[in-house]
C-alpha cells in the first residue's frame, strides 16, 4: 500500500512490506519507482510475518496516522482501496484518526493557500467540495496521470536513502480485532440442460419447480 504526503517541496512515499516479499523487495521497489518520479524521500514501514497475516485497514490507518504526525503532514493522499481485500476503509479511518477532514474518490484536486478544492467521483456524477488543511484525500483513477520516469532519475533513486521503521518504533500494536472463523467456498452451481422446444423448456421448469 503507498500513501503520498505532502508538504512544502516535499512530497514522501510510503510502502508496506511482508516477510514474504524480502527477497525481492518489491515495497522498496515501489519507493524507488517513486523516488525516480519526483518524490523526494521514502518511508518503508517492515511488518512482521506474524502481524503480516492479519493486517488489515485498521492497522495500516494507525501506521498511516501515526507517519504523519511524525512527519507533520497537511495532506495525506492514498488510493481510494485496496487490490487484494477490496475494503475501501483505510482512508477514511486515517481521517477519523488524525480528526483531519476527509474527500474520497478524489478525480481533481486544486490547493489553494490552507484550502483544498476536490472533485469527487459519486454514482449520481461528479460532486465538488472544498475544506482546510491538513486533509485525507483517496485517490480515483482519473485523479492524474502519473510523471515518467526518465533513466537519469532512475539511477538517482537508486543512490537515494530509504527510511526503514516498524510499527512498534512509530508505537503502533498491530494486534487484529478481527477472529476469522472460517473460510467456505460458495457452493458449486449444477450445469445446465439444453432444450429444443419451448415445451421440452416448460416442462424442465415445471420439474424444477419454477413455475
Amino acid at each position: 500500500m503507498c500513501s503520498e504526503f505532502h508538504q512544502p517541496n516535499s512530497f514522501i512515499c510510503k510502502t508496506f512490506q511482508t516477510p514474504s516479499e524480502c527477497q525481492k523487495e518489491p515495497g522498496k521497489e515501489t519507493i524507488r519507482t517513486a523516488l525516480a518520479m519526483g518524490a523526494d524521500r521514502g518511508i518503508h514501514v517492515d511488518v512482521s510475518a506474524k502481524d503480516s497475516e492479519t493486517l488489515g485497514p485498521f492497522q495500516v490507518s494507525k501506521i498511516l496516522a501515526a507517519l504523519a504526525k511524525k512527519e507533520n503532514a497537511n495532506m495525506v493522499i492514498l488510493g481510494k482501496q485496496a487490490i487484494d481485500d477490496d475494503c475501501n476503509q483505510t482512508g477514511q479511518m486515517t481521517a477519523a484518526l488524525l480528526d483531519w477532514p476527509q474527500a474520497t474518490f478524489a478525480s481533481e484536486v486544486k490547493v489553494e493557500g490552507d484550502k483544498l478544492t476536490v472533485v469527487r467521483e459519486i454514482d449520481g456524477g461528479l460532486e465538488t467540495i472544498s475544506m482546510n488543511l491538513p486533509a485525507v484525500v483517496t485517490a480515483d483513477l482519473r485523479l492524474n496521470e502519473p510523471r515518467y520516469a526518465t533513466l537519469p532519475n532512475i539511477m538517482k533513486a537508486k543512490k537515494k536513502k530509504i527510511e526503514s521503521v516498524k510499527p512498534a518504533d512509530l508505537g503502533v500494536d498491530t494486534a487484529s480485532r478481527i477472529q476469522i472463523l472460517s473460510v467456505e467456498d460458495p457452493p458449486q452451481r449444477q450445469a445446465g440442460v439444453k432444450v429444443e422446444t419451448v415445451e421440452d423448456l416448460v416442462s424442465k421448469l415445471k420439474e424444477s419447480g419454477c413455475i
